[in-house]
């Protein structure tokens, strides 16, 4: 839950590099929570405005992480408008070293 909240407050941060394991945590956790919200709002019979405030809520820090963890692999943000090779991307490795600043400790390695 912890790299969960760590995007949220940095979701304005398009500059410098987000490891795998936050990118992948945070997006575990979108995925449970909007399960979650689908559920709750198929209860109250209202599905759409419920999924769509939360939509609009993640939209951002989901964008500044996704371009971060891009970063980390050595590419250029701008990747992120091509969805098969952003996806393929996602699951390399950090480089040690790139120009988008010092490898990021991973918890997870």
């Amino acid at each position: 839950m912890n790299w969960y909240l760590k995007v949220l407050k940095n979701y304005t941060c398009f500059s410098g590099r987000a490891p795998r394991s936050e990118y992948w945590w945070f997006s575990m956790f979108n995925f449970l929570i909007s399960i979650a919200l689908s559920l709750i709002a198929s209860l109250l019979g209202d599905e759409y405005v419920i999924s769509g405030l939360y939509s609009l809520f993640i939209f951002l820090p989901g964008l500044a992480v996704t371009i971060r963890r891009i970063h980390d692999a050595g590419y250029s943000g701008w990747w992120v408008l091509c969805p098969i090779f952003n996806l393929i991307v996602l699951f390399f490795a950090s480089e040690d070293d790139n120009r988008f600043g010092l490898r990021p400790v991973d918890i997870a390695r």
